[in-house]
């Protein structure tokens, strides 16, 4: 039977990686997050209260019609970031810091509402939980200059706000991998550890939130 897996996780988090690595383990066909083709992300680090609805709604209508794609594939699938944290997190933390306007917010949640009913909910969310050092290492690591002046802030409030959407979350099962602690890139034995826990999961998706162990 096919399945629809969800890696979720902050800028930084190792998301794309993981996704490329468990599609080659699991045999799944990745589905990746548009940062480079998005227009407005570069205008967007640089003011973010004037750009911060435009590139919201843009990744909301790349997402959708990712979403919609991946429903229509046969094949088994897992996609870098979803349309959920992207209205929960994302846009929800753009307006908590005065960066999105009321009317922007309301009309944006609007849309996502709307967008979130019409399509079917992932079998399973992996998430990937980093602190914001860990989140920092990995950004000038991958050397973006665009996502170098990122303030520290602005990863905890998104940290924070994840945390809340994972709580909260009860369209599918979650399983939460421990980024500070686990190097699925560095050792073999890590990745071995999530794709078990990934493999059991979608074989009993009855729980909710469920730690990767090592």
């Amino acid at each position: 039977m096919k399945k629809y897996v969800v890696l979720a996780g902050n800028i930084g988090a190792g998301k794309s990686t993981l996704v490329g690595l468990l599609a080659e383990r699991l045999g799944f066909r990745p589905y990746y997050e548009p940062v480079a083709e998005n227009p407005y992300l570069a205008d967007f680090y640089g003011d973010m209260k004037r750009w911060a609805f435009n590139s919201q709604v843009f990744f909301l209508t790349h997402r959708t019609r990712s979403h919609r794609a991946l429903m229509d594939d046969p094949w088994s699938v897992v996609q870098d970031r979803s349309l959920y944290e992207d209205a929960l997190v994302f846009a929800r933390n753009l307006h908590e810091q005065g960066n999105m306007s009321d009317q922007d917010w309301g009309t944006y949640s609007e849309l996502y509402r709307t967008v979130a009913e019409l399509l079917p909910p992932p079998d399973l969310v992996v998430y990937l939980r980093c602190s914001v050092p860990t989140l920092r290492k990995r950004i000038a690591k991958r050397g973006r200059e665009m996502e170098a002046a990122i303030p520290d802030e602005y990863l905890a409030g998104l940290n924070r706000l994840y945390e809340e959407w994972i709580d909260n979350f009860e369209l599918a099962p979650v399983l939460v991998v421990p980024g500070d602690r686990l190097d699925f890139v560095a050792e073999s034995r890590a990745l071995r550890n999530i794709v078990h826990a990934i493999e059991d999961r979608l074989r009993d998706k009855q729980g909710s939130l469920f730690p990767v162990g090592m």
